[in-house]
């Protein structure tokens, strides 16, 4: 439950604080009739990710064996890939979110209500897919199917009422600073699908024996091995209570450098002030 929920949660908190800044800007500059292209496009988008995930599910339920390894291990590498993409995107980006979004907002309503339906469409969505991936690559298999689905409800509920707390705020939240203290939690998240990916592809190619497949350590009772907080620390930071030498290694092979990079980048010179029209289209 703890791992669904902090994807959720993350994912659905994305969500909220674009389809917050869209409907604020709308109610903003007196659009508020084009409110219902939003809310159908958000609609269309969750019901796609929803059975776009149960397909994949059942998909990957059927593999067994050195197919589910490999597929575990391909999924986990492959969300690790868009959630590495997306932190450091979301990084240089999130000053100019609003503002680029404002832009699509206004070309969108110059066609037609289908054109800012399919912006809302898109944007649940891309997170809708990145969620299911996300899920299917964290490790879940300590809890029961209801857990899982329980544990995603609890994060996306979460994530609406933060949302609307956003929505009433907006003019008072820096984006930029919201996004650069919870990319470091998404690290955590990414090294530890990272180490995952390597785990199952040990498992895969059957490479035993050596000193990278012992345990580091093994810990079999306690809340280390089971319950809430087993299921939490999994979830945020790919936590194992009989982690492999290689997953081990692993997990701070990628943590090391990413953050490396990720305050590198934060830490180089800001940009030039914009002009007077910029400016005013990024603080609106």
């Amino acid at each position: 439950m703890g791992s669904s929920l902090l994807i959720t949660l993350r994912e659905g908190l994305e969500i909220a604080l674009v389809l917050a800044i869209i409907v604020a800007y709308l109610r903003k500059t007196g659009r508020g009739d084009r409110l219902g292209s939003i809310w159908a496009g958000s609609a269309a988008a969750s019901v796609v990710s929803v059975i776009t995930g149960f397909i994949f599910y059942r998909v990957v339920g059927e593999f067994e064996g050195k197919w589910e390894q490999f597929i575990e291990g391909a999924l986990a590498f492959a969300a690790v890939g868009v959630l590495t993409w997306m932190i450091f995107w979301m990084r240089g980006n999130a000053r100019g979110i609003a503002s680029e979004l404002h832009g699509k907002i206004d070309a969108a309503i110059d066609q037609s209500g289908v054109a800012l339906a399919v912006i809302a469409f898109v944007a649940v969505a891309r997170e809708g897919f990145e969620t299911v991936l996300f899920l299917l690559g964290a490790e879940t298999s300590s809890a029961s199917g209801a857990e899982v689905v329980v544990g995603g409800l609890i994060g996306l509920a979460i994530a609406s009422v933060l949302g609307y707390l956003f929505f009433l705020g907006s003019d008072r939240v820096d984006l930029r600073k919201f996004f650069n203290w919870t990319g470091l939690l998404l690290i955590l998240f990414a090294a530890g699908l990272f180490a995952k990916g390597v785990h199952e592809f040990r498992e895969f190619f059957e490479f035993e024996g050596a000193w990278y497949s012992d345990s580091v350590w093994n810990i079999t009772s306690g809340p280390l091995h089971e319950g809430t907080t087993f299921d939490f620390l999994k979830g945020l930071f790919g936590w194992s209570d009989h982690p492999e030498r290689i997953r081990f290694v692993s997990y701070f092979v990628y943590l090391i450098p990413t953050l490396w990079f990720y305050f590198r980048g934060a830490s180089t010179p800001a940009k030039p002030a914009l002009s007077g029209a910029r400016r005013e289209s990024v603080d609106a």
